[in-house]
């Protein structure tokens, strides 16, 4: 006898959608930041005020395989540069304080990904950072046809990751530097010519936890 798949399994965009409406009950959880693998960072993030910051995860509809619109930053940029990250930036009195909005404002700014391409899915918990940034992951739907233009002041490049590729834990890798006399520990995610690392695979860890885990 033939059974039917859970709609949810897949790579697809609609199975990503439908993880995110079987997760839309529950609570957001705890924050999810660099202090996650660091405990002691605690401290430092909450000896400073953070910024109210939002990413968009552009999770592109290509069929069967979905995959995830990431950048990679001008080497010229103040903080994070020549990172690959998620289009997104702080949120401005502009956005009305709103993360969706300032999410789907960077996004535009930064690539030129038009607002009505994006089909809003929901959130993560924030996450914090020791830059100084308390960061909300906005998750969209884009949907093709859409033309990208780069703004060449903050992105040097724009590429597309397979979803099944981020979402397979053995792909991520935790790694360690020397940072202020202590051994800090992160994520590494590579990809090809691409080294996805910092914020962004932290990120991208928190939505497998969250989803996929």
């Amino acid at each position: 006898m033939n059974q039917t798949k859970p709609l949810h399994e897949g790579f697809s965009a609609r199975a990503f959608a439908r993880r995110v409406a079987l997760k839309g009950s529950e609570t957001l959880g705890e924050d999810h930041g660099d202090h996650r693998l660091n405990p002691d960072l605690d401290a430092v993030i909450a000896a400073n005020p953070l910024r109210d910051a939002a990413v968009l995860i552009p999770i592109v509809d290509r069929g069967d395989e979905a995959s995830v619109i990431l950048t990679l930053r001008t080497v010229h940029m103040r903080k994070h540069s020549g990172q690959v990250a998620f289009p997104g930036g702080a949120i401005d009195p502009e956005d009305d304080y709103e993360p969706e909005k300032a999410a789907l404002r960077e996004a535009h700014e930064e690539i030129g990904l038009e607002g009505r391409h994006v089909e809003l899915l929901g959130r993560l918990p924030r996450y914090l950072t020791t830059t100084g940034y308390s960061i909300i992951p906005v998750l969209g739907l884009v949907h093709p046809p859409f033309d990208l233009t780069p703004n060449p002041d903050e992105v040097a490049d724009v590429f597309e990751v397979p979803l099944s590729f981020l979402m397979n834990p053995a792909n991520h890798r935790r790694e360690s530097r020397m940072w202020q006399d202590k051994e800090r520990f992160y994520y590494t995610i590579p990809f090809g010519d691409r080294f996805i690392w910092g914020v962004t695979a932290g990120i991208i860890r928190t939505l497998y936890e969250r989803l996929y885990s």
